[in-house]
């Protein structure tokens, strides 16, 4: 598996096992809450990742990009869609959002290398 994906995966898993482990109510719902809301609806899936990618952007989590490029790529977004998904996050959020667009870039085209492997 490619590094940076895999590093993430790993670091992701671990983090969330403790985090769930404490048994704080409040934390499980945000989590659920979280794993609700991209679920299929009046919008596709693929469509709800979209989204959560373009705001992952403008608010530079890094992590949250990885993240929902991780479910654009399960859910076959393809890199034309992501890339137009970049362009109005970039639009929205700025130029200070380029730094973060140079990062998903590179950890889309780690994904898209796997899928081949």
């Amino acid at each position: 598996m490619g590094n940076l994906v895999e590093e993430f995966g790993s670091y992701r898993a671990k983090m969330n096992e403790k985090i769930l482990a404490s048994d704080n109510k409040v934390m499980k719902r945000i989590y659920s809450l979280d794993t609700l809301t991209y679920k299929e609806g009046a919008l596709g899936a693929n469509v709800k990742e979209m989204l959560g990618l373009a705001t992952s952007l403008v608010l530079r989590c890094d992590d949250c990009v990885k993240y929902h490029l991780e479910k654009c790529h399960e859910l076959n977004v393809t890199t034309d869609e992501v890339f137009e998904v970049f362009s109005v996050a970039n639009v929205v959020g700025g130029t200070i959002c380029i730094p973060h667009t140079r990062r998903a870039v590179e950890y889309w085209e780690e994904l898209n290398k796997l899928k081949k492997d």
